[in-house]
C-alpha cells in the first residue's frame, strides 16, 4: 500500500478426515536376511550385453572372508568380457572360440575377454591396484579378498566389483532379458563355510546420483543371493583347540585328523591323541613323538602300536585354566599359526554358555561381548593385530617355531551357582576368523583323569618307613 512492501501469509493445518495412503506393494519379493548377502545389480542393459555390479556384504558378527573366491555357473553360455575391481583366475579364450559364443560373435576379438569359463573363479584385487584407473577406483574393492565382521570395521564388511557380460540367444532378442548366474559359492582361506541359495529377483537397488545432486538412481534389475554359515563336517575344520589346566599336569591336544588326514598308512586316524606335557604344544607335531612317548611312560599311559595321526590344522588354540579362587577364576588363551603366511586383522571368539555374564576383562587383546551369542570377541590391539607365520628355530637343528599371540581373561563367580572349574572353565565353542574350531571331547580332570606316577599308598608307606628309620 502506498508503495510500501506487502506480504501474504498462509497457514496450514492437518485435515483430520484425510487417511494415510496404504503402503505400495512391491513387485518382487522383499529382500531376505542372511549371514552373507550378494547383490547382483544390472547397471546398464544393451541388446547383447549388460554391465553388472556385484556387492558382497557380511552381516554376521563372526562371519569373515580372506582371499575370497567367488564362483557360479552361467546357465545360457554367457561370458565375462571385462572386469573391474576383481579378476578371473583363468583367462582362456578357447572356450569362446570353439564354442557357441565363437559362432554367434564371429567378429569379436576373444583375446581381450576376461574369461570364457562356464564356471569362472573370481577373486578380489590386491590393495596396490585400488587406484588403478583401468581396474580399480571402486568403493569396497581391492582388499586382497578380505571382508571383516561389521563388529570389527563396518567399512571393511563389504566387497564390490563390476563386469561386462555378453549374452547368448535367446536373451539377445530383448535387451531386458537377463538371466543371472546360478549355483553360487564363495570360500576363502580359513573362513566359515557358506551355503548359498539360488538368486531371487528383488526390487532394484537404489544408489546416490553420481552427479552429487540430491537425487537417486536405480538399477535396471537386481537379484539377491543369500549365503548362510554351516557347521563344518568332522575332519573338515581349519582350526582346532587343545585344553590344559593348572590342576592337571597333562595337556589334551587337538583331535586326531581334526582338519583331515590325507595319508594314514603310517598312523592311526581313529586313535585318540596322546596326552602331552604343556610345553610340547609349542613343538610341531612331527617333533612331538619323543616327548609324547616319554610322557606316556612317566604317567603310565597306554601307547598304541600305530601312533595317532596329526591334527593337520593350520591354526591351533590352547585354552588353559590358569587359576581358581573364591571370588573368580582366570584363563589363558594362546593362538598358534602353523602356516608360512601371516594373518592380518585376525580375531578369535569364545562361546561360554554358563559363564559369559561373569566375564570381567582381557589384558592383551581387545575384548567385546556379544550377548546374543554368549560369546567373547577377541582381536589384537592396534599394532598387534598381526599373527605371524611359522619360522625357523634359533639353530639349524631346532624345530620350526609357530607364530603366536597370547592373553589372559579374568572372570568372577557372581552369576553361576555350584561353579565347577572342570566343566564351567572351558568354552563350548571356539572360532578363529569365523571358522568354528574342533574341540577335544574331554576336559582335564582334577584327580581321576590321568594316572600319577606315584600312588597315594606308596607315599604313605614311604612316610611310615622314614619314621621307623628315625
Amino acid at each position: 500500500m502506498n508503495g510500501a512492501a506487502s506480504r501474504m501469509f498462509a497457514c496450514c493445518r492437518k485435515d483430520p478426515k484425510v487417511k494415510a495412503k496404504p503402503v505400495t506393494k512391491t513387485k518382487y519379493p522383499p529382500r531376505r536376511s542372511g549371514d552373507l548377502t550378494i547383490e547382483y545389480d544390472v547397471l546398464q542393459a544393451f541388446q547383447n550385453n549388460y554391465y553388472v555390479q556385484v556387492t558382497i556384504e557380511n552381516k554376521h558378527p563372526l562371519g569373515r572372508l580372506d582371499h575370497w573366491n567367488l564362483t557360479w555357473e552361467w546357465p545360457k553360455g554367457e561370458f565375462i568380457y571385462s572386469l573391474k575391481g576383481a579378476y578371473a583366475r583363468r583367462k582362456d579364450p578357447s572356450d569362446c572360440l570353439y564354442g557357441s559364443a565363437g559362432k554367434f560373435y564371429g567378429d569379436m576379438d576373444f583375446s581381450q575377454v576376461a574369461t570364457c569359463q562356464k564356471k569362472p573363479i573370481i577373486s578380489d584385487l590386491p590393495a596396490e591396484r585400488a587406484e588403478d584407473e583401468k581396474v580399480g577406483k571402486l568403493p569396497w574393492c581391492c582388499r586382497n579378498g578380505t571382508v571383516l565382521p561389521p563388529l570389527m570395521n563396518k567399512n571393511k564388511a563389504k566387497s564390490m566389483f563390476q563386469m561386462q557380460v555378453f549374452k547368448m540367444p535367446p536373451d539377445t532378442d530383448n535387451r531386458t532379458a537377463i538371466t543371472p548366474p546360478m549355483k553360487w559359492n564363495i570360500d576363502g582361506v580359513i573362513n566359515p563355510h557358506y551355503q548359498c541359495g539360488a538368486p531371487v529377483r528383488v526390487d532394484p537397488s537404489v544408489f546416490p546420483e553420481p552427479s552429487g545432486l540430491s537425487a537417486i538412481s536405480t538399477a535396471v534389475a537386481t537379484w539377491q543371493i543369500v549365503c548362510n554359515i554351516t557347521k563344518p563336517k568332522p575332519q573338515q575344520n581349519r582350526c582346532c583347540v587343545s585344553f590344559s589346566a593348572f590342576y592337571n599336569e597333562s595337556a589334551i591336544p587337538c583331535n586326531t585328523c581334526a582338519c583331515g588326514c590325507t595319508d594314514t598308512r603310517k598312523c592311526n586316524s581313529q586313535a585318540s591323541p596322546l596326552l602331552l606335557p604343556p610345553e610340547a604344544l609349542l613343538v610341531p607335531f612331527a617333533n612331538r613323538t619323543v616327548k609324547a612317548r616319554a610322557w606316556a611312560k612317566l604317567k603310565h599311559l597306554h601307547v598304541p602300536s600305530r601312533l595317532p595321526c596329526a591334527d593337520n590344522c593350520p591354526v591351533s588354540i590352547n585354552w588353559h585354566v590358569n587359576s581358581d579362587h573364591k571370588e573368580g577364576w582366570t584363563a589363558r588363551i594362546t593362538i598358534f599359526n602353523w602356516e608360512d603366511f601371516s594373518f592380518d586383522d585376525w580375531f578369535t571368539a569364545i562361546q561360554l554358555t554358563r559363564t559369559f555374564d561373569d566375564f570381567e576383562d582381557v589384558y592383551s587383546f581387545n575384548g567385546t561381548r556379544i550377548p546374543g551369542l554368549k560369546t567373547i570377541f577377541l582381536e589384537g590391539l592396534k599394532g598387534l593385530n598381526y599373527l605371524a607365520g611359522e619360522t625357523n628355530g634359533t639353530y639349524a637343528k631346532d624345530p620350526r617355531v609357530p607364530g603366536k599371540q597370547q592373553s589372559v581373561l579374568s572372570f568372577t563367580k557372581k552369576h553361576v551357582k555350584h561353579f565347577d572349574i572342570t566343566k564351567d572353565g572351558f568354552p563350548s565353542k571356539v572360532y578363529f576368523n569365523g571358522m568354528e574350531c574342533s574341540l577335544p571331547p574331554i576336559r582335564p580332570h582334577k584327580s581321576s583323569g590321568h594316572k600319577s606316577s606315584i600312588s597315594v599308598i606308596a607315599l604313605i608307606l614311604t612316610a611310615f618307613v622314614t619314621l621307623l628309620l628315625i
